[in-house]
């Protein structure tokens, strides 16, 4: 049974007359009375008077409070007067990174566009060729596009943009905070720059609508770079929300394993012998059948419990990878056979087909029937699924704004609480675990993850990068778009006035070189002085996915001599010598070859890997610190369950008997594991720190593993890192492969990719401050 908790937000207004009601134009009120409302949320009290002033504007709310109509309500009162005699063109634009975002509000507009009299249209790769023709030829009213389908635009109709786009009032920003700090944002408010030139005119207003936002200085920037002081910032206050939450803990039996390891970690004392995990097969499809088989086996209580509590309702399950997905819709539909009862759990993630995951949309938001929907991240964003009662998360998960978005999903209805659950599983306690393992560090970072929530923290994105890649990408749009244009002018539409600012004249230049390379032929100039397509800029401009500057996760091959193992993404730092983790085995990488996607290894005799499943990628410093002090502590979690409670005294106890509260490094037969108690760039710019000293450094989630290396080694090391300067990244970045991570990396030389990575990946500067944190780290009273 769930611990009861109060989400502290902060109180909600008392009801009362709505004086922004009488600022919203006739067709607009009309349409209220219509839905029967009796008053308008918080939100969209607050935003009335901000939008209608004019400006640009930032409405963050939770989920389902109302920011959909929040905009659109004021917006329309303030276009209405403007549509007779006025010059032709889109009203208002509304971008969305989903393309069944865009279905749903198509929907949630239709009947208030039809009240005010004005068009709405649907504009990403699944609409008609004629139905955007007829759009274009009469252009007016309301445009809900991708970001994708924006580019096209501008570069196959560049010249109808000022027509499009000349009238253009305000454009709307759905999702914020899935753009802040990333390429596909990046490219968005490069296009957005690029029609306010085409436009003629300074500014377009922007409204941008979020419902997680860690920085809020940081959103304003991301919506108006260069000018965020001038953005208005729009916070709901509505009421509290009571929280039902749980973190349940569960222990995962060890097999007996295949063969046994050459070197074995022998560990401080503990309860109880270890087996290793038995090693998958070489072959990746007999790895998935016996992953999903023993997955079965092992998460049997979990998915007991899951039918238990989740069945007769309607509920959201996040199991993390498709595989979880996978394994836990058959064991919950499998456990409804068994009960004689009608299959209510159905799978969503981005491997169905479309039809398979609207059709589970539709059930949780029109059926009456009980459903629950088991997704990878597919329905974090502000899909319309109705009310959902609960929601269930496999795993720590990926962040804490990603559990703050999907706990949002749940406790919509007045009255009712958001429902959160989280199960956790560990391997079974014994003494030769991995010290990474034998501290619990998942439930750990549950833990911390749920603190952080309840005192309404959530990361802050990521915002100081250069993202080379789209702007190779927006410069060849950009000479597409207008057939060619002086290097100076591409350089001051898309740096010095545009998004990619920390950009400088200079460094634009070295990105002009490279992409004019022999190697690259992405453009030329002509002898006017005119930057034009090269051969294989012209090949990739005309084709179908040029106007996306996101790409599925790179797969990497991973290959012992001519065996292939399997496929991996690549999202960390690697360099030849280091060591990973590859169906429970270790193995040495030899060589990485970046633009064949191989990573080739070898096997190496290091004892038994620990278990990481990749969640903890792109870990906060905060969050790594929290997990700290929820170790040292002696505070137990009231929404902790018995197992949980368990679990986490196991890790307590390991993080004393390791002697972490006095130190961060544990010693281990000859090998050292390091707890930077860092986030993961400073734990990889402190490994290839490191690895240029030598050692033989490895990043594992949480903590950097060092081989042949005596403890006392590695503090002399660290101490000489401590006492001095901070290194050049750049030359930290030129140890490591820097593998093709973005869509146009591949067109960049050497040198651009180890500045990027020098700038987005690493924390030179912070270096020193790393390792004095590592050999003395903050006092911990006892357990």
């Amino acid at each position: 049974m769930t611990r009861q908790v109060e989400l502290p937000v902060a109180a909600g207004r008392a009801e009362e007359a709505s004086r922004a009601f009488d600022r919203l134009a006739e067709p607009v009120r009309r349409w209220i009375w219509q839905q029967g409302w009796s008053t308008l949320r918080d939100v969209q009290e607050r935003a009335v008077p901000a939008i209608l002033a004019g400006g640009d504007v930032i409405l963050a709310a939770r989920t389902a409070a109302g920011k959909t109509e929040a905009a659109f309500l004021p917006l329309l009162s303030r276009v209405l007067p403007k549509r007779d005699g006025g010059r032709p063109g889109f009203s208002l634009l509304y971008v969305s990174p989903l393309k069944a975002l865009i279905n749903d509000q198509f929907r949630r507009l239709e009947s208030l566009l039809e009240a005010c009299d004005m068009p709405l249209h649907r504009w990403h790769g699944d609409v008609s060729a004629d139905a955007k023709r007829r759009a274009r030829e009469r252009p007016q009213g309301v445009v809900l596009i991708t970001p994708e389908s924006l580019e096209a635009t501008l570069v196959r109709r560049g010249r109808e943009a000022p027509r499009l786009f000349g009238a253009l009032d305000a454009i709307v920003i759905d999702e914020l905070h899935a753009f802040i700090g990333t390429e596909r944002g990046r490219q968005l408010q490069s296009v957005l720059s690029r029609i306010e030139a085409c436009a003629g005119r300074d500014r377009i207003d922007r409204v941008g609508l979020s419902a997680t936002l860690g920085d809020m200085d940081l959103a304003r920037e991301a919506l108006r770079p260069g000018a965020s002081d001038a953005v208005t910032l729009v916070e709901s206050q509505e009421g509290g929300t009571e929280l039902l939450l749980q973190i349940r803990g569960y222990e995962r039996p060890l097999r007996q394993p295949t063969a046994p390891p050459k070197d074995r970690l022998q560990q401080p004392s503990g309860p109880g012998p270890n087996e290793e995990r038995e090693a998958a097969s070489a072959v990746p499809d007999l790895c998935a059948v016996e992953a999903i088989q023993t997955a079965s086996l092992v998460e049997e209580p979990v998915a007991r419990h899951l039918f238990e509590v989740l069945r007769g309702r309607r509920n959201l399950l996040f199991a993390g990878s498709r595989q979880n997905v996978e394994i836990y819709t058959d064991r919950l539909r499998a456990l409804s056979e068994a009960a004689r009862l009608p299959n209510e759990f159905f799978a969503h993630h981005g491997n169905l087909s479309r039809a398979e995951r609207e059709t589970v949309e539709l059930r949780l938001r029109e059926d009456a029937r009980p459903t629950t929907a088991v997704a990878t991240t597919t329905l974090e964003l502000g899909i319309d699924i109705g009310d959902v009662e609960s929601v269930a998360q496999i795993g720590p998960g990926w962040s804490v704004s990603s559990l703050r978005q999907r706990l949002g999903r749940s406790g919509r209805r007045p009255g009712k609480p958001a429902v959160l659950r989280i199960y956790v599983i560990e391997d079974e306690a014994g003494p030769t675990l991995h010290p990474a393992d034998r501290l619990r560090l998942d439930l750990v970072q549950a833990v911390a993850m749920v603190e952080l929530l309840l005192e309404r923290w959530c990361e802050p994105p990521r915002t100081r990068g250069l993202h080379l890649s789209t702007l190779v990408h927006q410069t060849l749009a950009l000479i597409v778009q207008t057939g060619g244009l002086r290097p100076g002018t591409a350089w001051q539409l898309l740096c010095e006035h545009g998004p990619f600012r920390n950009v400088s004249r200079d460094l634009f230049v070295e990105v002009l070189r490279s992409m004019a390379r022999p190697e690259a032929e992405l453009v030329e100039m002509s002898p006017d002085g005119l930057l034009m397509l090269g051969p294989r800029g012209e090949r990739l401009t005309a084709g179908h996915d040029f106007f996306a500057v996101f790409q599925s996760p790179e797969e990497y091959r991973i290959v012992e001599g001519s065996r292939p193992l399997g496929t991996v993404p690549l999202d960390t730092t690697l360099a030849p010598g280091q060591t990973i983790i590859f169906a429970g085995r270790r193995w040495c990488i030899e060589t990485v070859d970046e633009r064949a996607k191989v990573v080739v290894v070898i096997p190496t005799n290091a004892a038994l890997p620990p278990r990481f499943d990749g969640s903890g990628a792109g870990l906060h410093d905060r969050v790594a610190a929290a997990m700290r002090a929820c170790l040292s502590g002696t505070h137990v979690p009231p929404f902790l369950d018995a197992g949980a409670r368990t679990l986490l005294g196991q890790a307590r106890d390991a993080f004393f008997a390791f002697g972490l509260d006095r130190g961060s490094i544990v010693e281990v037969e000859g090998d050292c594991v390091i707890f930077p108690w860092a986030g993961s760039p400073k734990l990889e710019t402190l490994t290839l720190a490191l690895r240029t000293r030598h050692f033989q450094a490895s990043p594992f989630q949480h903590v950097i593993e060092v081989r042949d290396c005596s403890a006392r080694n590695l503090r002399a090391a660290l101490a000489e890192i401590a006492g001095s300067p901070p290194p050049d990244g750049h030359e930290l970045a030129r140890f490591a492969v820097k593998p093709m991570r973005e869509k146009y990396d591949a067109y960049l030389t050497e040198a651009l990719l180890v500045q990027a990575m020098t700038v987005e990946r690493l924390e030179a500067q912070a270096l020193p401050g790393i390792a004095r944190l590592v050999l003395d780290p903050p006092f911990s009273s006892g357990p």
